[in-house]
């Protein structure tokens, strides 16, 4: 389909190029795109058109959904695009705008990067309307997209470097009726594992942007490898209903079931290489690991007849992330680990 202008209703912040091809104050339920003007090569007045879907029905509170904030991570995407094509306007109260691919130039190219900009999208908020693509992507979002918002899930997992246990997670706030808004709207989400996290890298995150900005916000990591699985793709689905029916969107009650509680208080929970070489995994994912024990060992990619450099856990508790690729370098994250809840 070919269009020659864009709806009269779509909303547009001073100074950036990024509109809506659909309505964000209508109801009914419409299929479109946020379309960046992109000047390139191959198309001197191209765009980037990242796919978008906005379900309204009446009065009602407003979610905002998405994935692929980085490009090689899969289970939002599957699950954002399953609930646009399910979710009808009857089968709501209020509004949904999902946006499956978020960082579609990275998801397009199955990497965690932009590969326009080189921008990682999650470090650069609150970005600039007349930056780089992903700048632009940044501002649209955090001063257009998540003022209209009073719940935000972002989907996030592993991608191509790392492997979680499925869980979905909220943050340590200053403001803690916020930051008890979040962790309910997290427990909703009932992924196999709850974390609440002290994030020690939080500068230019959305997470801060739309936690900064008084929203509920939940976030995930639900597998990696660069791949997405049944399984953890139907924790995605089931998990964003969950938080849907939460927050009195859709109709129900959040189906229930077993959740590890798990907090990660501080940067001890964090196994760093400070070598490169081949990597031995001696702990799997979900198991249990006290102060001290070795759950990675780094071998000589080399030479032979050199002793592996063991890294150990500075705390006790269970392995929730690891290292997928075989080789490591310096710098690395090798492994965390969560703490259970008291």
């Amino acid at each position: 389909m070919c269009r020659a202008n864009f709806s009269s209703r779509s909303r547009r912040v001073a100074g950036n190029p990024i509109v809506s091809t659909v309505p964000f104050d209508e109801n009914g339920k419409f299929h479109g795109f946020l379309r960046l003007p992109y000047s390139r090569d191959d198309s001197a007045w191209g765009a980037i058109m990242i796919p978008l879907c906005v379900v309204q029905n009446g009065v009602g509170p407003t979610a905002l959904l998405t994935g692929a904030n980085h490009g090689d991570e899969y289970e939002g995407p599957i699950a954002l695009q399953d609930l646009a094509h399910s979710l009808q306007p009857e089968d709501i109260t209020g509004r949904v705008i999902i946006v499956p691919a978020f960082n579609y130039p990275a998801f397009k190219s199955g990497r965690r990067v932009s590969p326009i900009d080189g921008r990682n999208l999650n470090r650069i908020f609150p970005g600039r309307p007349d930056g780089t693509v992903s700048e632009k992507i940044a501002d649209y979002f955090a001063r257009t997209l998540v003022p209209m918002a009073d719940l935000v899930v972002d989907f996030h997992s592993g991608g191509k470097t790392l492997d979680f246990v499925p869980f979905a997670c909220s943050h340590v706030l200053d403001n803690k009726n916020q930051q008890a808004a979040c962790t309910a709207a997290v427990a909703a989400f009932n992924a196999p594992y709850t974390l609440t996290l002290l994030e020690i890298d939080n500068v230019g995150m959305y997470d801060t942007e739309v936690e900064g900005q008084g929203k509920v916000f939940v976030t995930t990591e639900l597998g990696g490898g660069g791949t997405a699985t049944a399984r953890t793709a139907g924790i995605a689905k089931r998990g964003v209903r969950n938080v849907l029916k939460h927050a009195g969107i859709l109709a129900g009650e959040p189906e229930r079931g077993p959740s590890v509680v798990l907090d990660m208080p501080d940067s001890d929970c964090f196994v760093v290489s400070e070598d490169h070489g081949l990597i031995e995994a001696m702990v799997d994912l979900g198991e249990e690991v006290q102060a001290g024990d070795v759950v990675a060992r780094i071998w000589s990619s080399e030479r032979t007849g050199q002793a592996p450099v063991e890294c150990r856990a500075a705390r006790s508790g269970v392995l929730i992330s690891r290292h997928f690729p075989g080789l490591v370098q310096a710098g690395d994250c090798v492994a965390v680990v969560g703490v259970r809840e008291e």
